[in-house]
């Protein structure tokens, strides 16, 4: 489990105060949950970015000011060029499944690249569900074994018996596949040459 992020509950919602939050480095946020009934709060944005890049399922104490404390997780952010600008999360409850995005880690160097095929990755992650300490922070897949022409689909993972994949089992996930040629240009055909024709010489007087 990941550092815990302190939060303040916010108490302005116009534009203005939204934009004062964000200028002095703070973004504002949503805590939704059985316990949480939409909980408007404030966070770092350097902090937040931190969980942010952890990616998956990262699931960590969120500490208010107010001396609460919930687990979490983020359920969404939204950016702005890039500049995270507003965040979701979601409180968890232990005895309760949750659904998360979480990234595939491709482990083994393909058999089929060293023939001179290409590995070619189609899905970078999956959602699947499970309680929250049974969810995985990656899906490994080996593709050592992959073969020109073969591929990975979603229903080639081993996942626990504790989780369940909810992307559908026939996506392609991974696919070894033959590398294009490219077709040398065919040499442009000269144009033909009309004989030339020889008019009649002038008479000399």
């Amino acid at each position: 489990m990941s550092k815990a992020l302190e939060a303040e509950k916010r108490s302005g919602f116009k534009r203005s105060d939204i934009r004062v939050l964000r200028e002095s480095g703070r973004v504002p946020a949503v805590v939704y949950g059985k316990k949480a009934d939409g909980i408007p709060v404030h966070v770092d944005a350097k902090d937040l970015l931190r969980h942010v890049q952890r990616g998956g399922a990262d699931i960590f104490s969120l500490k208010i000011k107010d001396g609460s404390s919930t687990q979490v997780m983020i359920k969404d952010v939204q950016r702005i060029n890039g500049r995270i600008v507003h965040a979701d999360f979601l409180q968890i409850d232990k005895n309760t499944t949750v659904r998360a995005t979480i990234a595939i880690d491709y482990q083994g160097e393909a058999k089929g690249t060293k023939e001179g095929g290409i590995l070619q990755i189609q899905s970078t992650e999956l959602e699947i569900e499970a309680l929250p300490d049974d969810l995985p922070s990656s899906l490994e897949v080996d593709v050592s074994n992959l073969e020109i022409g073969d591929k990975l689909t979603a229903a080639d993972l081993h996942l626990s018996d504790k989780v369940k994949l909810l992307s559908s089992e026939e996506e392609v996930i991974a696919s070894v596949i033959v590398p294009q040629v490219m077709e040398e240009p065919e040499a442009a055909a000269e144009p033909e040459v009309a004989p030339e024709r020889v008019g009649d010489e002038e008479k000399s007087e």
